[in-house]
């Protein structure tokens, strides 16, 4: 018992050491609470504003005492400031929350379709012929985005004169400057769903290969100790050139920001420590926008790094090979492993899926795509080369194609990926403790990591076993916002049947990206697909679909309905409809024209029956 508890003295000892050298942590863990508090509490901000004040005057007050008041007052002046940071970082959302701006467009209008015209700098609209207007060449005044432009334009002109193939010129544009306009859809599905989209997306992999070129490049500077801030700027300016050229997407200037502390910290300063330059990185990310607290690619970034940080060095000494060639390929495994630890199961909280082979993929598609990166950085270098550009341009069609292969064979196998997968942020938050406590039970061979990894997986289990049963019982009629088609799912317990347009069945991109979500989140497994049905009860209740196909015959006495979708674009009148049936509801799906849905809308109101209209109002959900 005793050593037991000194060993828990000890970890802490450890952490409170970790925190120590890096003030950061505990100033971004103040930042980043004052954010999520600020999110889903709303403080009033005359009291966030006085919290600020007073811990403010406190910190100036003490930096003018003498030396034994500020040993007396030192945990307080700690206190102080954290508390300010804090309510700082709950100001900065209530700042950067739009509602809370005096233009904002909600103030003076509530209409969806008007709002979503206006963010995209739609303000009219006329119909003209195309004998009507001309387009003339326009020229940007700004030289820098000129510079960048005709960059970009350049880069993509030359790869696609040196390198053959849709595929292969789509993924080597994505890899070198992010240019996804033709990158293949089904390509990019078959690396994410074997967990190497990263390498088609501009992240901090590709900022790190960059650095890392640049570091080689520079280190003729590191032997002058006055040339380490030239080598700072030359590597810097580099990194941001660079990031700029990639696109300038968040993703992307989040990488550039934490590898530019990071070179600040090994550069200049030296003797910097990792914890506090991914926190000082992080900080200064969230000042300029709270809201990425919530981001994924935000998450990703710093949980892979972190992962990596706190996790290689131990997995890699699992094995020792005296090889050079075995040590290379093990070190790429090490980093792998390390980076999932952390980012499996946010990954699996955003994506709901879990790529099952990706150990073999991010073996061969990570260095591989490495080489490639470089090859095309040499190949616009020489590009003035015809002969050897031509070259180069057909050693990385051939390397493309064959990793475009590799991916697409390793994703063609059925257990491949494990899909529809969902978890709860509370269990997310489970699972990153289990795999923390796991792991350093394993390297450090400690018995408290093991009843912390194992208490922390029964609890996930026991959360999961509940979802399971509440998913078992359900009962629901999910109506679904799909633009021009009906799409109705009838769920009974874990299975659902399908009705509605046959084409959603083979259209993966709309039943992905409209059906899936629901599915995975009421743990829905396929039942039937009855796409002709028109008429069906649940439970006590009554439910008929409407279209251009069906029936309108008056009868007496009139048939109770308890629901009516109205679909696609049937030639009736609500008064007609209500001569036919006896209706409690009416809901029109998102594959009736918009001029009717208001029609027919306008009709349910003096009629005194009520109406809901997925297309404005989302998804209709009964239960039953």
């Amino acid at each position: 018992m005793l050593a037991e508890t000194a060993k828990a003295f000890y970890l802490l000892y450890m952490a409170a050491s970790i925190v120590h050298k890096a003030p950061f942590l505990r100033l971004l863990a103040a930042l980043a609470t004052g954010i999520v508090l600020q999110r889903y509490l709303q403080w009033n901000t005359t009291f966030l504003f006085a919290v600020f004040a007073v811990c403010l005057v406190f910190v100036l007050l003490y930096s003018f005492t003498g030396i034994k008041q500020r040993y007396r007052l030192g945990a307080m002046n700690g206190i102080a400031v954290l508390l300010m940071v804090t309510a700082f970082g709950s100001l900065l959302v209530w700042k950067e929350d739009v509602r809370h701006t005096k233009s904002w467009m909600g103030h003076f209008s509530q209409n969806a379709k008007f709002i979503t015209c206006l963010f995209q700098g739609i303000t009219h609209q006329v119909f003209l012929t195309s004998e009507d207007y001309l387009v003339l060449p326009g020229e940007s005044t700004n030289v820098f985005n000129r510079f960048i432009f005709n960059s970009r334009v350049w880069v993509v002109t030359t790869l696609r004169k040196f390198i053959s193939g849709d595929k292969e010129q789509g993924l080597a544009e994505a890899l070198l400057i992010g240019y996804k306009d033709d990158l293949d859809k089904n390509l990019v599905q078959a690396y994410s769903n074997t967990g190497v989209v990263h390498v088609i997306a501009i992240s901090g992999l590709h900022l790190g290969l960059i650095y890392w070129l640049l570091l080689f490049l520079t280190k003729p500077l590191k032997r002058e100790k006055r040339l380490a801030f030239l080598r700072w700027l030359i590597i810097v300016a580099s990194l941001w050139l660079f990031s700029i050229l990639a696109g300038g997407q968040p993703s992307v200037l989040r990488s550039a920001v934490m590898f530019t502390a990071i070179a600040t910290g090994e550069i200049v300063l030296r003797r910097s420590n990792i914890f506090n330059t991914l926190a000082f990185s992080a900080l200064v990310l969230l000042c300029i926008n709270p809201f990425w607290l919530w981001d994924v690619g935000f998450q990703l970034s710093y949980s892979a790094v972190l992962s990596i940080v706190l996790f290689f060095q131990p997995v890699y000494h699992w094995f020792d090979f005296k090889n050079k060639l075995l040590d290379f390929f093990w070190k790429m495994t090490a980093v792998t492993i390390a980076a999932q630890i952390l980012t499996l199961p946010i990954s699996v909280y955003h994506f709901h899926q879990m790529p099952l082979l990706f150990l073999l993929t991010n073996l061969i598609a990570v260095p591989l795509s490495s080489v490639i990166l470089m090859g095309e950085i040499l190949l616009c270098v020489l590009y003035f080369l015809v002969p050897v550009a031509a070259f180069m341009g057909s050693i990385l069609k051939s390397l493309i194609s064959w990793m475009n292969g590799y991916i697409e064979q390793i994703d063609s196998l059925p257990f491949a990926v494990w899909n529809s997968l969902s978890i709860s942020i509370f269990q997310m938050l489970l699972l990153l403790v289990f795999a923390v406590t796991a792991c350093y039970w394993l390297m450090e061979k400690r018995r408290h990591f093991a009843w912390l990894s194992f208490g922390s997986l029964a609890f996930f289990m026991v959360l999961r076993a509940f979802s399971f049963t509440n998913a078992y019982e359900q009962r629901k009629m999910i109506v679904y916002n799909v633009p021009k088609h009906t799409a109705i799912d009838v769920v009974n317990g874990r299975r659902y049947s399908f009705i509605g347009d046959t084409a959603l069945l083979f259209d993966d991109f709309a039943r992905n990206f409209h059906l899936q979500p629901s599915r995975i989140l009421h743990r829905m497994l396929p039942d039937n697909t009855d796409a002709g049905i028109r008429s069906f009860a649940l439970a006590r209740r009554q439910v008929v679909v409407i279209d251009e196909s069906f029936p309108l015959i008056a009868a007496h006495p009139k048939p109770a309905i308890d629901v009516v979708v109205l679909s696609k674009n049937p030639r009736l009148y609500i008064s007609k409809l209500l001569n036919a049936f006896d209706v409690k509801q009416i809901v029109i799906d998102g594959s009736v024209p918009s001029w009717k849905a208001a029609l027919w809308k306008h009709d349910c109101d003096s009629l005194h029956i009520p109406c809901y209209d997925v297309a404005e109002e989302g998804a209709f959900v009964m239960n039953w």
